[in-house]
């Protein structure tokens, strides 16, 4: 099936009379008849489920469907993208490990890497996406357990080189994990350039609304550890928390999503509601149409915000002359995603006056849903940092981050010409 076909089928094929929408199943627990048929799900001889805090049937339905589009062989769902990213990585990781990221990634997974892996003893190197493979090299070491990146960067929109980290990743016999979240599986399937694991934070495009909060890790089923069993014991040697299971002898290709499962999730309990997955799952049913429309309008309005004397710069990475433009050739020829950055020949005064006088845009900190939002970095986000520290973070005090929503786009163009009529014309003028 194409892609379309996945977001509408997918996961949950209902047999005769049974509902045709994906059903929620709201309970904390599952009934079963004798001792012994709950004993062999506890012992993971069983598949099934006995308590939501791990498992959940309508959750299970969903990360089918999404493991059908990445091209996984399973998947699993978190309360958050932020979870997703924890669990990916600390599910093969522990005190004393070491790991690599690029540095252009989501702020916030910034700070769980920088800040929150170092409090649990994990070490994390950041490398810009950009090094060539003789620097990278430099950084890896004996204790090295992943490489992390993100498709494309929250909010510089810049396109990773997945064949690059993946080539190098593997020369070092360790997993490369890639978020997924702005192109989706729509305009980018990263296992097909050689990742091994892909995280995503359901929130944005999958579901489309900004009702759901979620995240989503699915395996490639490719990285093979019982080859690597030294670097991780968790997975190739016996787990006394089950008896002494091996879960890469057990579970064969799904060992990596059973044991975040089983241990990750059955301790720290980062389980999707099923009502969340719910809206999920309907979201997911229009992906493949909404990511386009977002995408499309959004080159429309790239294009005419490149056109306007009060923009600096535009930062789309299929703009003509963009620094992405050649990697989103190679990477994501059918499109990116909807979101952008650009910066206005003004103040960071006059910036604030060119968003409040916004109509359709929303001023908020979400992007990839159906309403367009602007968000202001210097004076949201990283509002605690001052100039120099903003010009270290690549950030320029009159730049903007743009997700542009479902609305026509030659609305949204026009709420940003009177915006910036009103706003940096009248600045000027006084």
């Amino acid at each position: 099936m194409k892609q379309g076909t996945i977001c509408v089928h997918a996961g949950y094929s209902p047999r005769n009379g049974e509902p045709r929408q994906m059903p929620i199943i709201q309970s904390t627990t599952f009934k079963y008849s004798t001792s012994e048929d709950m004993t062999r799900l506890f012992d993971l001889e069983d598949n099934g489920y006995f308590y939501t805090r791990l498992q959940n049937p309508t959750n299970d339905m969903v990360a089918a469907r999404i493991a059908a589009l990445e091209g996984g062989v399973a998947g699993m769902l978190t309360s958050s993208g932020q979870a997703a990213n924890f669990f990916a990585c600390f599910n093969i990781c522990e005190a004393g490990d070491h790991m690599i990221s690029t540095a252009s990634i989501y702020g916030g997974t910034f700070n769980l890497f920088a800040a929150t892996f170092k409090k649990m003893g994990i070490d994390v190197s950041f490398v810009d996406q950009d090094a060539s493979e003789e620097e990278l090299e430099k950084v890896f070491r004996p204790n090295t357990k992943l490489v992390f990146g993100e498709t494309l960067s929250n909010p510089g929109v810049r396109v990773l080189d997945i064949e690059k980290f993946a080539r190098i990743a593997h020369a070092h016999r360790v997993p490369l994990i890639v978020d997924n979240t702005f192109p989706t599986p729509i305009f980018c399937r990263p296992f097909e350039w050689g990742a091994d694991i892909v995280t995503h934070s359901t929130t944005k495009y999958m579901d489309g609304q900004g009702v759901q909060v979620g995240g989503a890790i699915v395996d490639s089923g490719n990285f093979d550890w019982k080859s690597h069993a030294e670097k991780y014991p968790g997975l190739c040697l016996p787990d006394p928390t089950y008896h002494g299971i091996v879960y890469t002898e057990q579970f064969g290709k799904l060992a990596y999503i059973t044991k975040a499962t089983s241990q990750l999730m059955r301790d720290f309990g980062c389980i999707q509601s099923p009502q969340n997955a719910f809206y999920l799952g309907l979201g997911l049913q229009t992906l493949d149409v909404r990511v386009r429309r977002h995408n499309s309008s959004a080159l429309k309005i790239a294009r005419w915000l490149q056109s306007r004397p009060e923009v600096k710069w535009v930062s789309f990475p299929e703009l003509e002359g963009d620094p992405e433009h050649e990697r989103q050739l190679k990477y994501l020829p059918d499109g990116t995603c909807g979101v952008m950055a650009f910066c206005l020949n003004a103040s960071r005064e006059e910036v604030s006056r060119f968003t409040n006088l916004l109509k359709l845009a929303t001023i908020e900190t979400h992007v990839a849903d159906c309403h367009t939002c602007i968000l202001h970095p210097a004076v949201h986000t990283h509002r605690q940092l001052n100039d120099e520290q903003l010009a270290e973070a690549g950030i320029d005090p009159a730049q903007l981050r743009f997700s542009v929503g479902l609305e026509d786009p030659d609305d949204i163009i026009e709420d940003l010409r009177q915006a910036l009529e009103g706003g940096l014309t009248q600045a000027t003028s006084l």
